[in-house]
């Protein structure tokens, strides 16, 4: 049975846990060719073998130059690009009154600035492609807000316009371009929060009506469906993979 990515390549950044691991393990089990991307060359490895479907590229994106390079990497390793999932994202808690210029920019420049490079760095291969798919993680943070994290909040809203701007400029090539806003995941980013603040867990399950946290892999099928022909027609949009929790807002 043929996978729902034969024959296409991905890059996948922030891939060595969480997401961006279960995104890189669930395409390829869906038949792509994939440039899996971190900035942790040990954790890449790791969680990844090599291989002729795979090959992995440590990597801080935000670097000047980086964007470019990867694309080119994967367009060198595969000959061409369908898919740019823009998953990498870094999240510091301080009160805005104590958040320092140095926390400021860098998450702007992971989450934010390094997203546009990578997307601007990928738009001549996608469009080539003829079916390019453009994935860019947000966060419900990225329709709302709480506090200790407003560089973390601005950044999450600022993928939304990007990725309707992207919508907007490309849909006439065939390119789609959406936006993931995952709830209250089980990550190597949320983890050791919970580990030192077991309330955490609670708190977080609560956010949303379910019950319970979601899983990577859950998370993996929404960018799944994405990347696919399934949603060839869906484009600017952001779909919340959050267990309800925007229901309670709305």
């Amino acid at each position: 049975m043929t996978g729902r990515l034969e024959d296409r390549v991905a890059i996948v950044t922030g891939a060595s846990s969480g997401i961006g691991r279960a995104i890189v393990e669930r395409f390829c089990s869906e038949g792509a060719k994939v440039l899996a991307v971190d900035l942790d060359a040990a954790k890449l490895a790791a969680a990844h073998q090599a291989g002729e479907t795979l090959e992995l590229l440590a990597q801080d994106i935000a670097a000047p130059g980086a964007a470019e390079g990867i694309v080119r990497r994967a367009m060198e390793a595969f000959g061409r690009l369908d898919i740019l999932v823009n998953n990498a994202g870094v999240c510091l808690h301080q009160p805005m009154d104590q958040t320092t210029d140095d926390n400021w920019d860098r998450t702007m420049a992971v989450n934010v600035t390094a997203m546009f490079r990578l997307c601007r760095a990928a738009i001549p291969a996608l469009r080539e492609s003829g079916r390019g798919r453009i994935i860019n993680t947000s966060s419900i943070m990225g329709h709302q807000a709480t506090v200790e994290l407003g560089a973390y909040n601005a950044s999450k809203h600022a993928v939304a316009g990007l990725t309707k701007t992207l919508a907007l400029e490309l849909g006439t090539d065939g390119t789609t371009a959406n936006y993931i806003l995952p709830g209250a995941v089980r990550t190597g980013m949320t983890q050791p929060w919970i580990d030192g603040n077991p309330a955490l867990e609670t708190a977080y399950a609560d956010l949303g009506v379910m019950g319970r946290m979601g899983e990577p892999r859950e998370l993996a099928s929404a960018f799944l469906f994405l990347a696919s022909d399934d949603a060839s027609f869906v484009t600017g949009h952001g779909l919340a993979v959050d267990g309800g929790a925007l229901a309670r807002v709305h």
